[in-house]
């Protein structure tokens, strides 16, 4: 039998709207937003339902909101599975933010430690780019060597290698300048990233360091399941090892195309569920593994369909 792997959004795939339908089909999916408001004192399950996308492009609001969309949608889907006979998830992994998510859906961290570990981080995050003139970058249709090549010979970081023709560069603007036109150069397509800031580059690392002492008093809980590790792309160690990759993974690059090959080949993940809004994950996945089987849940339909397969 295929397994399967649940795969949680990162930042960027927010718009307003999303989690309502969830919010108003599901009491259990509602009382998560609800809970959100309370441990973050502000609204926001408003934000998620009715924007504005300004607002909700804030980093300290757009990774809980997208967090606790995901985690809704999850709630949706395991309450479709309660009438189903059906497997638990065999792995979990999250691009960047997602990564909390999946650990969240392992059991290694609850609830409300998510929503106030990923305000925090969010709002760390903004504080660094605020402090430094970064910029992202992304290559396609470079072989990733020489995207290797034109990144340390301007200086900057892959930040994110997304699959084998798509990898996000991250460092100083004047930098990623001298990157975008040495990869224009060698035949590439290159897309500058609407973000604030360098994530993913050493850039990062004053919200690190702020992590870091955030997650110090945090509790860690092994995990339900394998969980697989931006940082490294292969399943965290444990409880003990987490804390500390968490952090690193502010400043490290997120390596999305070994998670998904180690997923594939290691795990034996044949069926990919992406939860939260957007179907980004989906788009990667598919890149790397053509022959896998996808599903999206981001409303109350789609976890029943999804659990239904």
């Amino acid at each position: 039998m295929t397994n399967t792997a649940a795969v949680f959004a990162g930042q960027g795939a927010q718009s307003a709207g999303m989690g309502l339908d969830l919010a108003q089909a599901l009491p259990e999916c509602r009382r998560l937003f609800d809970r959100a408001n309370e441990v973050l004192g502000f609204d926001l399950a408003g934000l998620c339902f009715n924007g504005p996308d300004e607002a909700l492009r804030a980093t300290n609001v757009c990774q809980p909101a997208i967090f606790v969309v995901s985690a809704a949608a999850l709630a949706a889907y395991r309450a479709a599975l309660a009438q189903q006979d059906a497997a638990p998830f065999a792995a979990a992994a999250g691009l960047s933010l997602g990564e909390w998510t999946a650990l969240y859906a392992a059991g290694v961290v609850d609830f409300d430690q998510c929503v106030r570990i990923l305000e925090a981080r969010g709002r760390f995050m903004q504080e660094a780019c605020e402090a430094t003139e970064g910029a992202m970058l992304s290559v396609l249709r470079l072989p990733i060597d020489k995207v290797r090549e034109i990144a340390d010979a301007a200086g900057v970081t892959m930040a994110n290698i997304n699959s084998a023709e798509q990898i996000v560069l991250s460092g100083e603007r004047a930098r990623i300048a001298e990157a975008d036109a040495a990869a224009k150069a060698a035949g590439a397509r290159t897309v500058p990233l609407a973000v604030a800031g360098a994530y993913h580059s050493p850039l990062m690392a004053g919200a690190a360091a702020k992590l870091e002492a955030f997650l110090a008093n945090e509790t860690f809980r092994e995990p339900a399941m394998p969980v697989y590790s931006n940082v490294t792309g292969r399943p965290h160690a444990g409880a003990g090892a987490i804390r500390a990759a968490m952090v690193a993974q502010v400043t490290s690059p997120v390596r999305w195309l070994d998670t998904v090959c180690a997923l594939s080949d290691d795990a034996g993940v044949g069926r990919f569920v992406e939860f939260g809004p957007g179907r980004t994950l989906t788009g990667l996945v598919r890149r790397i593994r053509p022959d896998a089987q996808f599903a999206n849940v981001a409303t109350a339909a789609e976890a029943a369909a999804a659990a239904a397969q």
